[in-house]
């Protein structure tokens, strides 16, 4: 199963993946991101190591 976090603590709020995922990430208002888990686990690897490449904090982690 692939599962997908957010380091909130070094997040900050940029919004790459919420623009490279929209379905997957949200960024919120108070700049913190969500993610929906259970899409993420059925996304293509490509797309969540895209993701995972393009975060400027790297505070996105892809665990397989």
């Amino acid at each position: 199963m692939t599962r997908i976090s957010v380091d909130r603590a070094v997040c900050a709020g940029h919004g790459m993946c919420e623009s490279l995922a929209p379905e997957i990430f949200e960024l919120r208002d108070d700049l913190t991101v969500d993610v929906n888990a259970e899409l993420a686990a059925a996304a293509p690897l490509d797309l969540l190591n895209t993701v995972v490449a393009s975060c400027p904090m790297g505070a996105i982690h892809l665990t397989t």
